[in-house]
């Protein structure tokens, strides 16, 4: 298996491009802010700070989570005596990440944290998802179960729960699927049941990411359960603390609280992660304490639920960089075959169907990462207080999560396919990679579910405004692009894929709210459409910096070219999928709709 690298100068090119400089050399007197930039104008980073805090996450991705990462596969969690056990190096490795303050890196300094810019927190995220994906989820979690009740909580919940949390001390876990709901959370059964300032808790949850381990002293678990009496659905669903052990008012831990681990799943992929069915209440009921009103806790989960989505956007970016690393590391080495004059053997990057390969995966990656850090800048924008961000961030959530996981199931097995035969063989790691990347997809809503948020929320509910005003964006940077060889091809492709999505548009708008099914039936090429695009978009002005920058004296040509022609790479073999995506979604739902259920039986 071929050891990770931190890519650092690649996260460093396309953390550069989100400063005001930037933004105003890309749009040429162009719409500038959140409008023409999409918010680009965000808080300050410094960029010392911002590199001490890359090389160091760079070593400890490198030396301390990359080689764990095979272990936590094999090995994985453990269900003992109804305690789950994670292996002795992984809670080592968890010992140093939380002691060395790398939970509370984009926590609000009041509580511990280091307050620093989400931008950077998502390079760093990017860093521990391709080292180790299954570890990484449960900083993850905490971190936004930390923004859950900073954004909601009393102050003396927060001032209980969140100092630990920042620290790492005590991670965080969201609890929403139950056995009968699965995603319809409007059917969940969990109760709450008022005694005294607090309530008790009685129900069953699953698939609970990092529900269980002894990584920890301490485990929060936010959950959402409906106290007696609530409405039925969606609007009488509440969300709790429900700590592992109760916290005493000197902080210290008291009695273990009624949450018992039931199950450890037995899963395709991330075995180093433990995925857990717990019973809340097997007594009296366990101790949970009412997070803001009642009845709320629905949008309140989804301060958390939104910050994990674009963390698992992350996580395809991740896995991807790492299968690429990997793919790019053995055709370096593996000879096999002739050249083209048929007079020597050669590596296999020396074949052109390896070379379009490896080429799909670096442009690949290259697009998620700019996607991912310019949600990341409109997240800083948001926090600066610029108007229009938020809504931004919305529009673009489900597209990063959903987009990127989706490019990352191609990605991936494009790894396992660089390696052949031995790609399918455990101990490459290449299909390691794919298994893990395959939740990706899945998890914190599967892409069906971001696409129909995105269709119904985002584009038919304020009559495709948002993503009106998110199209001019990109035709506003599209017009300002120089026409010399960096841009010309991408600009060209962005023209093409405007011109789709405005159709994609004016027919969702026109049929979407009279025809449910087109509406259902249009939404994954619509997400993956908009990807697309949005992602080219980034890549375009990232293609117009690396001219700039190349034109500097002393600059590494090559590494500018290269990257400049991964963009022409990217235009020519991603960008023509829009027009593909754009025929699916016109040609409409009577097709789909005409099969019945017993049509679609064998």
């Amino acid at each position: 298996m071929a050891e990770y690298r931190a890519p650092l100068r690649e996260i460093r090119f396309w953390l550069s491009l989100f400063t005001d400089s930037a933004a105003d050399r890309a749009t040429d007197g162009a719409a500038t802010g959140v409008g023409g930039n999409a918010g680009w104008h965000a808080a300050p980073l410094d960029n010392d700070v911002a590199d001490a805090v890359l090389d160091e996450a760079a070593r400890l991705a490198e030396t301390v989570l990359a080689p764990l990462y095979r272990l936590g596969d094999q090995r994985g969690a453990e269900l003992v005596d109804g305690k789950v056990r994670i292996p002795e190096e992984i809670k080592e490795a968890y010992a140093q990440l939380a002691g060395d303050g790398w939970v509370g890196l984009p926590v609000d300094e009041a509580y511990g944290g280091q307050g620093l810019p989400q931008r950077l927190a998502t390079a760093v995220n990017e860093i521990w998802k391709s080292a180790n994906l299954a570890f990484s989820t449960c900083p993850m979690l905490t971190q936004g179960a930390i923004e859950a009740l900073h954004a909601h909580a009393s102050d003396a919940l927060r001032h209980r729960f969140l100092p630990q949390m920042t620290s790492g001390a005590w991670t965080g876990t969201m609890n929403l699927t139950e056995p009968q709901a699965g995603s319809d959370l409007g059917a969940l059964t969990t109760t709450a049941t008022p005694d005294g300032d607090r309530y008790r808790i009685k129900g069953r949850k699953i698939f609970i990411t990092w529900g269980d381990h002894d990584l920890a002293d301490n485990i929060i678990h936010l959950v959402l359960a409906r106290i007696d009496g609530a409405p039925n659905g969606v609007r009488g669903i509440s969300m709790f603390v429900v700590p592992k052990f109760l916290v005493n008012d000197d902080g210290t831990l008291g009695a273990r609280n009624e949450v018992a681990t039931v199950g450890l799943e037995e899963k395709l992929g991330i075995h180093g992660s433990p995925t857990c069915a717990l019973n809340y209440g097997e007594g009296d009921g366990a101790i949970g304490y009412l997070v803001g009103e009642a009845n709320a806790g629905l949008r309140y989960m989804f301060t958390m639920m939104n910050t994990a989505r674009l963390a698992v956007g992350v996580e395809g970016l991740g896995v991807s960089e790492r299968a690429y690393q990997q793919a790019l590391a053995y055709a370096l080495e593996r000879v096999q075959g002739a050249s083209a004059d048929g007079w020597r053997s050669v590596a296999i990057i020396e074949h052109p169907d390896v070379r379009r390969m490896l080429l799909l995966m670096r442009a690949g990656c290259d697009a998620m990462r700019g996607l991912c850090y310019r949600a990341a800048a409109l997240i800083d924008t948001a926090s600066a207080g610029h108007g229009g961000a938020d809504e931004r961030v919305s529009l673009l959530t489900p597209i990063v999560k959903g987009w990127c996981t989706e490019v990352a199931q191609e990605i991936a097995s494009l790894g396992v396919q660089v390696h052949g035969g031995v790609g399918y063989i455990e101990e490459t790691g290449a299909a390691q990679v794919l298994r893990d990347a395959r939740i990706t997809t899945i998890y914190e809503g599967t892409t069906g579910i971001q696409a129909n948020d995105l269709v119904s929320r985002k584009i038919l509910r304020d009559g495709g405004q948002a993503l009106r005003a998110l199209l001019g964006d990109i035709a506003a940077t599209r017009g300002a692009l120089a026409c010399d060889d960096a841009t010309v091809p991408i600009g060209d492709a962005l023209a093409a894929g405007l011109e789709a999505a405005d159709e994609v548009v004016d027919a969702l708008l026109s049929r979407g709210l009279e025809q449910p099914a087109f509406a259902g039936t249009a939404a994954v090429n619509t997400l993956m459409l908009l990807g697309t695009l949005v992602a080219g978009w980034t890549l375009a002005i990232g293609a117009r910096e690396a001219a700039r920058m190349r034109a500097e004296q002393g600059a590494d040509t090559a590494w500018f070219d290269a990257k400049i022609r991964t963009v022409h790479f990217y235009a020519e073999h991603f960008m023509p999928r829009i027009r593909a995506y754009a025929a699916a979604i016109l040609a409409g739902s009577d097709t789909i709709m005409a099969f019945s259920a017993s049509d679609l039986q064998r």
